[in-house]
């Protein structure tokens, strides 16, 4: 009978915290402000940080692209047994120039590989004596030289 009675209080206690407590559930202002001022603080330290790394990301796919715009060249030069004329461009990976007859495209599926990661269009030029190209993009800033995510990414 003992324990019946010992359960039956345990529980009646419990029931009687619990409606005591109830109006104190969630958080203070001060607790909140708190919390905001810390994710503050690490947004601050971190930002910077991820946003250098977006620029050296950019800086890489740009790279990259140029490689492949650069496999893509020397399929249309084993095809053609020459390189796009300056005035052609890079755009002659994606469409026949008029008199190609051996053009056996498209080299590149779309022209979208054919502009930066910032949205501007390669540079393209022809060397003098037809012996490569070269395919040039200036970086952020679209002037020559520069640093960071500013320099220019050339093959």
């Amino acid at each position: 009978m003992q324990i019946f009675r010992r359960i039956g209080l345990t529980e009646r206690s419990r029931l009687e915290n619990k409606r005591d407590n109830e109006g104190e559930a969630g958080f203070t202002l001060v607790e909140l402000l708190v919390v905001l001022a810390i994710i503050a603080l690490i947004a601050t330290l971190v930002a910077p940080q991820v946003l250098r790394y977006l620029g050296s990301a950019r800086t890489s796919a740009a790279k990259a692209q140029i490689k492949n715009i650069e496999s893509a060249l020397e399929l249309y030069y084993v095809d053609n047994a020459k390189y796009p004329s300056n005035d052609e461009g890079l755009k002659a990976l994606v469409t026949a120039p008029p008199g190609d007859t051996h053009w056996n495209g498209p080299y590149l599926k779309t022209t979208t590989g054919l502009t930066d990661p910032w949205g501007k269009p390669y540079i393209y030029e022809l060397k003098a004596d037809a012996s490569g190209v070269v395919i040039r993009s200036f970086g952020r800033d679209g002037k020559p030289d520069g640093t960071g995510e500013d320099q220019d990414v050339t093959n």
